[in-house]
């Protein structure tokens, strides 16, 4: 049976909570033990019999939204959540928010918080985009002075031009998203909660809101960002929490948890692959992984598995170092543990914040393995000149049986390893590399001499 909300320590969101004191330096959140529930009906006067004879029985079901929550967060962290749709992401973000009561648990946080958590939330459809920005200022206490100070950086960063004094129950999706970060990021403040809002705004928009939380992290805002991209995780967050089936798996570091959420992923996706590539190709039951080859996450059917995996320099010499265009070949050796077609075998690099960089399968370049036997064995070698700026990068590897139709939909992963080599790019003095990779790039330039100029100009007047 469900908690009563009432029963439990709920702190407020502007000011100090139960245990948050301010200026001690501690956690800024302290989430223990979170839940919430929904009484689920099978029908509408069931409410009515609950209501009435509650005492005796129930006539509803529990259905747990988020369950078991418990973490600390410092001034300064950048949480990201990572879980499927239904996992629970935005009940907690609520919560968090205090737009919504927990069933069991508490949430005590210190400081003012602005939540972007769906579009159109705390806009009056009626009231144009100037008054929504002055109504949102009073519900976070900012004096209506202080929202005309900050008004024109706000209709700037909007970039709605005439639409701000318009009522916002006509903007589009892109405008609400504009509108509604460019006056959360305006009033400083504490916990910035993001939850998945900028999906809708286009590159450019959603790239300068990435670099104006940037800027918010480094003054030492707390940022709660829910995405379903592991890769803006990894570059964006220290810390990651996952949810799985409205509980958390994992809380800790970013990279770590988008690897995590990946392989939940994928492995849900696999099995229904597995089903799916049925008839006379379906694959016998899963194979164990039967070799001991190193990597921070393994996954995989098993029917084909990696046996080895080698960084060789252009002489087919094992290397560890590599200056800027020195060749770099991933050896990937793989195993079949039973009759097989449609094997495809691929890498990918990987920075130190775990973003993938680069990387291609055998399908993609056209370069078929074929049927394999049991007990056969592979050899796939991907060479290619180092492009990448000097610092230390990973190396995964995955192996798939492609669908019927030699497609990578409902495609079945048979091992995928991540973290199982490691290179370093080392710096060349006549060649620095300012971004993460160099692409070589034709320049073309002409210039025009004073001189030449000022007696063409004359030859034009006469």
């Amino acid at each position: 049976m469900c908690c009563d909300a009432n029963e439990l320590n709920i702190a407020a969101t502007t000011g100090a909570g139960d245990g948050v004191k301010e200026g001690e330096g501690g956690p800024v959140i302290v989430v223990e033990n979170l839940g919430k529930c929904y009484h689920i009906y099978d029908k509408p006067r069931d409410r009515m019999k609950q209501s009435l004879l509650g005492r005796w029985r129930t006539w509803y079901d529990s259905f747990w939204a988020l369950r078991g929550v418990s973490f600390e967060v410092q001034r300064g962290d950048s949480i990201g959540i990572l879980g499927r749709n239904g996992s629970g992401k935005s009940t907690l973000l609520q919560i968090l928010a205090g737009t919504l009561s927990p069933s069991e648990g508490s949430a005590r946080i210190q400081g003012r918080i602005a939540a972007l958590l769906e579009l159109g939330s705390g806009f009056h459809p009626e009231f144009t985009g100037r008054e929504n920005v002055f109504l949102a200022g009073a519900i976070l206490g900012i004096t209506r002075a202080e929202m005309e100070d900050r008004f024109d950086e706000i209709a700037a960063f909007a970039d709605i031009g005439r639409f701000i004094d318009q009522p916002v129950k006509i903007y589009s999706s892109g405008m609400m998203a504009r509108l509604a970060f460019a006056v959360a990021v305006s009033v400083e403040p504490d916990i910035l909660i993001v939850d998945e809002i900028l999906a809708v705004g286009d590159m450019g928009f959603r790239q300068r809101c990435m670099a104006r939380i940037k800027k918010l992290l480094d003054s030492g805002v707390t940022l709660f960002f829910v995405s379903h991209a592991p890769d803006m995780v990894k570059s964006l967050c220290q810390k990651g929490l996952v949810l799985v089936a409205s509980q958390p798996i994992y809380f800790g570091d970013a990279g770590r948890a988008s690897d995590l959420y990946f392989n939940h992923v994928r492995h849900q996706s696999n099995e229904e692959a597995v089903k799916q590539q049925g008839g006379g190709g379906a694959l016998p039951g899963p194979v164990a992984m039967k070799n001991g080859v190193e990597g921070s996450l393994r996954y995989g059917t098993g029917h084909v598995q990696v046996e080895s995996v080698r960084v060789l320099d252009g002489e087919g010499e094992p290397g560890q170092a590599f200056e800027f265009n020195d060749r770099i070949v991933i050896e990937v050796a793989c195993l079949a543990h039973v009759d097989i077609t449609r094997v495809v075998v691929g890498f990918l690099v990987r920075d130190r914040d775990g973003v993938d960089l680069m990387g291609t399968t055998t399908a993609s370049e056209i370069k078929a393995i074929g049927p394999m036997k049991k007990g056969d064995r592979a050899v796939v070698r991907f060479g290619f000149d180092n492009c990448l700026r000097p610092v230390a990068y990973g190396v995964c590897v995955d192996i798939e049986r492609l669908n019927e139709a030699g497609g990578h939909d409902g495609a079945v992963v048979l091992d995928h390893v991540d973290a199982v080599a490691a290179f370093r790019s080392i710096a060349k003095a006549d060649r620095p590399i300012w971004h993460k990779v160099h692409v070589p790039v034709e320049v073309e330039i002409v210039v025009e001499r004073a001189q030449s100029r000022q007696t063409q100009q004359a030859g034009e007047a006469d």
